[in-house]
């Protein structure tokens, strides 16, 4: 199995290429910004593919999938990972900010998933993992504009679910709640304190949790699920 993982040199990213590639699949990530971490990650994990690529770009994109394609034949897998955070009021959002946002997040899936689908549709076959957010299912105060994009994110993998089941494509969405990721790094010790305390578990999720989801929505365990939002949160959010 090839899995193509955008946003692969983050946190969660960054765990599901070492999961995928401990199962003995070919891995293929993207990175725009964290060149340094997906240098090393390519060093941690031989046979794996780093492609630089801006999810926002359709060409970008399209070169990306190409060049995985060349490597490794097919894409059996995609899961759209890449995404960005900002916390701030509604009303200091600029429009710019707020473009960004929905782009990075949301426009991202759109252009992978057009780039990918015309070989997963001709195969009759394929899974599609898209990383949304437990904010995207409840709301973030002061993230309006991320939990917007999140929620898209839930919409699109929905609709797209019931379009490519005829195909034997399969489209599900992971929605984490708090990771202990770069993301997540400028929250305070007495910030995670907080959290911990709203969350049943009692504790913040690692990225390998994430990971362990996509590797079963993408193996045989979640071959008759689709159009399903799965969310790792320590029952955060039930």
């Amino acid at each position: 199995m090839t899995v193509f993982i955008t946003g692969g040199s983050g946190g969660i990213g960054g765990a599901m290429v070492r999961e995928f590639a401990a199962l003995g699949c070919n891995v293929a990530f993207t990175y725009k910004t964290g060149e340094k971490a997906a240098e090393a990650l390519k060093n941690a994990v031989p046979g794996c593919l780093a492609l630089y690529c801006d999810v926002t770009d359709a060409d970008s994109v399209n070169a990306a999938v190409d060049a995985a394609v060349k490597r490794f034949g097919r894409i059996d897998t995609l899961i759209n990972n890449a995404g960005i955070a900002r916390q701030r009021l509604f009303t200091d959002i600029t429009e710019a900010e707020w473009d960004e946002m929905m782009s990075v997040n949301l426009k991202s899936c759109f252009l992978t998933c057009k780039a990918v689908l015309p070989q997963m549709i001709n195969q009759k076959s394929g899974s599609i993992i898209n990383v949304s957010s437990m904010w995207g299912q409840i709301g973030a105060s002061c993230e309006v504009h991320y939990s917007a994009a999140k929620a898209g994110v839930i919409g699109f993998t929905k609709a797209l679910a019931k379009e490519l089941g005829p195909s034997g494509i399969r489209v599900n969405c992971i929605a984490p709640g708090v990771i202990d990721t770069p993301m997540n790094a400028h929250l305070s010790a007495d910030d995670i304190a907080a959290l911990r305390e709203e969350i049943p578990l009692g504790a913040v999720g690692a990225p390998e949790s994430v990971a362990k989801t996509a590797a079963f929505l993408a193996g045989d365990g979640g071959e008759y699920i689709t159009g399903q939002v799965i969310s790792p949160n320590g029952g955060m959010v039930i």
